[in-house]
């Protein structure tokens, strides 16, 4: 079974206008710009948004409303060996 060891640092907590923060040390940076933060009792758990897939991000985009012209499907070419 593999040994984990927990990593702490005092860190202080400061008001960014109306939001509580906490500057995150650099040894514990996460991947990307985007996080999910949860409570857990009186923890604060962040973790990183892992990148969405390309199909995902495909979804996401707007149908397109226009008629194209029929792709005309040739043979492929015999190709020489």
């Amino acid at each position: 079974m593999p040994f984990t060891v927990m990593v702490e640092r005092h860190v202080k907590l400061f008001k960014n206008g109306r939001n509580q923060a906490v500057r995150i040390p650099r040894e514990f940076e996460l991947p990307g710009v985007d996080a999910i933060i949860r409570k857990d009792g009186e923890r604060l758990i962040i973790e990183p948004i892992p990148p969405k897939s390309l199909l995902a991000i495909l979804a996401t985009l707007p149908t397109l409303d226009e008629e194209f012209s029929p792709i005309q499907d040739s043979p492929a070419e015999p190709v020489d060996l």
